[in-house]
């Protein structure tokens, strides 16, 4: 084994998941502080941001969707940030539960943005992405620390 695979075995997984948190912050704090705003986010070479942020869709009871992405966001790497420094099981559940509630509700997003507005929001996948492969990471480290055993009563 490397001395890099090494150095990597001995990192936290929190902290990979407190990365993975810190880019979907930082992608919905700029589509908040865009929207908010009243401006439309600059998709750059791709087309269909605009159609989006301008849907009904783009807020729920008048507060941009991104919001609630930012505070989805600062949720899980407050719980990543706590699981890293106190090593507590159940710190892994929640940011495991919670993402993977934020994954169910990107699939609704990602399903109005193709087949109801038939436009996509490149920042809006991005964000998506970073939650999938949070879920995901945080998916295969409870699996892998025994926690779905432990659900299960096969500890």
């Amino acid at each position: 084994m490397s001395a890099f695979t090494q150095r990597l075995r001995r990192i936290h997984p929190g902290v990979i998941l407190g990365v993975l948190d810190v880019i979907g912050l930082l992608v919905a704090g700029y589509l908040s502080w865009v929207e908010l705003g009243n401006g439309i986010p600059s998709c750059g070479p791709f087309h269909g941001c605009e159609t989006v942020a301008m849907s009904s869709y783009a807020r729920i009871g008048g507060i941009p969707v991104a919001v609630f992405g930012v505070f989805l966001s600062v949720t899980l790497l407050i719980l990543a940030i706590a699981w890293v420094r106190s090593d507590k099981p159940g710190l892994l559940d929640l940011h495991y539960g919670i993402s993977l509630v934020g994954v169910i509700f990107e699939i609704y997003f990602i399903a109005v943005q193709v087949f109801i507005l038939r436009a996509v929001c490149i920042w809006c996948v991005t964000y998506g992405l970073s939650l999938i492969a949070r879920f995901f990471v945080a998916l295969a480290i409870w699996i892998r620390r025994g926690r779905l055993d432990a659900l299960l009563g096969r500890e």
